[in-house]
């Protein structure tokens, strides 16, 4: 399987690096710089939930969770591990390149100027800056900051926030940010939403981002 994907990304034009257990793809994450991780959770040695928390110690990279399990389980530990996202084997080719290339859009986003209330609720910020309280995002700088200090997001992180911040107060529903920040075409999973909104909750505090039930998520003004 692992030599199928490979040939097959190849063919669309991925440069590809396989390793054979969880140990030897961290090594290899050490030893190269890498525009995305597929890790499979069940890796011989380290599995692939233990090598994506050991890559989210010192690193921000996309990575995209394979499971061949259907009950979830899998995918809820990878997503909390720090995963942007999964997809469930047997996988076709093209399902997955489709999920690469959301990820490595991700990865190099960039939004248009976006003006939001400064603290008075009538002065604009700079363009290029968003604040809620003490949270501050430069969206030029691609930077998120509270309290002054610099909080570290991975790319899924950042996107979703960011849908957010352009409209805050506003209740955004699971399955539109699944279509805005993940790109799913269709019906996908709301737990990626669901978990990437806890991460988020665990970086930028608690009470950020209120749960509004039965609909969705919005960022408190």
């Amino acid at each position: 399987m692992r030599r199928s994907f490979a040939v097959a990304l190849e063919r669309y034009g991925y440069e590809v690096r396989v390793a054979e257990d969880g140990l030897a793809g961290l090594e290899a994450f050490r030893e190269h710089d890498f525009d995305l991780l597929i890790l499979d959770v069940m890796l011989p040695g380290l599995d692939g939930i233990g090598l994506c928390r050991r890559v989210r110690e010192n690193s921000l990279v996309p990575v995209l969770m394979m499971s061949a399990r259907g009950d979830g389980l899998d995918v809820v530990a990878g997503l909390e591990a720090g995963a942007d996202d999964y997809v469930v084997k047997p996988v076709e080719t093209y399902v997955l390149v489709a999920r690469i290339r959301s990820l490595l859009r991700r990865a190099t986003y960039s939004p248009g100027p976006r003006s939001a209330p400064g603290p008075g609720g009538d002065r604009p910020a700079d363009e290029d800056v968003l604040e809620f309280g003490d949270l501050r995002i430069d969206t030029a700088g691609m930077e998120v900051f509270v309290a002054g200090l610099p909080v570290a997001l991975t790319p899924t992180e950042l996107k979703l926030l960011l849908e957010f911040a352009a409209r805050p107060g506003v209740v955004l529903e699971r399955h539109a940010l699944l279509r805005d920040v993940w790109e799913y075409g269709w019906d996908g999973d709301s737990r990626v939403v669901d978990l990437c909104v806890q991460r988020l909750r665990r970086k930028l505090g608690r009470d950020r981002i209120e749960t509004v039930r039965g609909f969705g998520y919005k960022l408190r003004r």
